[in-house]
């Protein structure tokens, strides 16, 4: 049986002190921003990522499970209408819905290729192991990259298709979603494809508890991140002092989460070089989630050069995932 060191390719684009350089700089940054925010990727460590895989599984998280269902009733439908023969994931974590539209990509066809990116080692090595367990013949490259500014150092290919699912793309503002969106469009070649899984707008009492329900586990996820503070940075946060807290803006149509401070705080940050103070109350924001509309979605991807090509529902349309093609340039 193949292992994942002997069907894989391993290509790393980040130096050893990627983590640690990026994390003092978006503590730094972030807890001198008005309101005080970080990036949510520094919520995964080992406990995040399990906490995560259990927040999946509660009964109001609908995301990962309305994808998963509308993979498993149409990839081989996404998986035609690309002719793709090379998969592209962005961002692919642990790979496991990408293995519906593995099984499509691979189904009569004598020879595929996947290629994966994600920041994490660990995670791409993981899922090389159950690929090639189940896919002997797939053809499998993983990058360590980071895909909001390296995606141009992806090696080239034809008949591609891009994948960013799970909804990712909501953690992006609107100027930096812009931008990751120019960068895949210029990836690839006109005629080429990029799945997009985009949660949609849906009515507060659904949105609100997916990201505060009622076991606790997504606050616990949330507050997990000051132990990946206090373990890499040899900070003192105390997460009794913080409370989690889900808010919907309606204005800019997203879910923020945040981490708000129950008295005044004073923490140390010694390997960020710095001391950080919230008032009674105060809010550290940990998380943008975007919902879409489909008509502002397909405006965005027409910016950036794309034509829409498919787009799929679960039965409750709460989330969808969308087929773009890349367009040729404009004369």
């Amino acid at each position: 049986m193949p292992t994942a060191q002997q069907s894989a390719r391993f290509v790393d684009h980040l130096p050893a002190d990627f983590d640690d350089v990026t994390l003092r700089a978006d503590v730094r940054r972030g807890f001198a921003a008005v309101p005080k925010a970080l990036p949510p990727r520094w919520f995964y460590d080992q406990i995040g990522s399990e906490l995560f895989e259990e927040i999946t599984r509660l009964p109001e998280y609908y995301p990962t499970r309305c994808e998963r269902q509308i993979l498993a009733r149409y990839a081989g439908d996404i998986v035609r209408r690309c002719g793709a023969s090379t998969l592209v994931e962005l961002g692919s974590g642990s790979s496991d819905k990408t293995r519906l539209l593995l099984d499509a990509l691979t189904a009569g066809r004598r020879s595929a290729r996947y290629l994966a990116l994600d920041v994490s080692e660990a995670a791409l090595r993981g899922a090389a192991l159950g690929l090639a367990r189940d896919h002997p013949d797939l053809d499998v490259t993983l990058v360590r990259a980071d895909f909001e500014t390296q995606l141009g150092l992806l090696p080239p290919g034809a008949h591609r298709l891009v994948a960013f699912l799970g909804s990712t793309i909501g953690n992006l503002e609107p100027a930096p979603r812009a931008r990751f969106l120019a960068a895949v469009r210029a990836l690839l070649a006109p005629g080429e494809h990029f799945l997009l899984g985009a949660d949609l707008v849906k009515p507060e009492r659904i949105l609100v508890p997916a990201y505060d329900d009622a076991a606790g586990v997504t606050a616990a996820f949330n507050l997990n991140v000051l132990a990946v503070l206090n373990r890499r940075l040899g900070a003192d946060f105390d997460r009794s002092d913080f409370a989690h807290v889900a808010v919907w803006d309606p204005d800019r149509e997203w879910i923020e989460m945040r981490l708000r401070a129950r008295r005044a705080v004073r923490v140390d940050v010694p390997r960020a070089q710095l001391e950080v103070t919230f008032a009674p109350g105060e809010e550290l924001r940990t998380e943008i989630s975007a919902k879409f509309r489909r008509e502002s979605l397909t405006a965005e991807l027409q910016a950036a050069g794309f034509a829409c090509a498919g787009w799929w529902t679960d039965d409750e349309s709460l989330f969808s995932l969308s087929l773009w093609q890349a367009a040729a340039p404009r004369q």
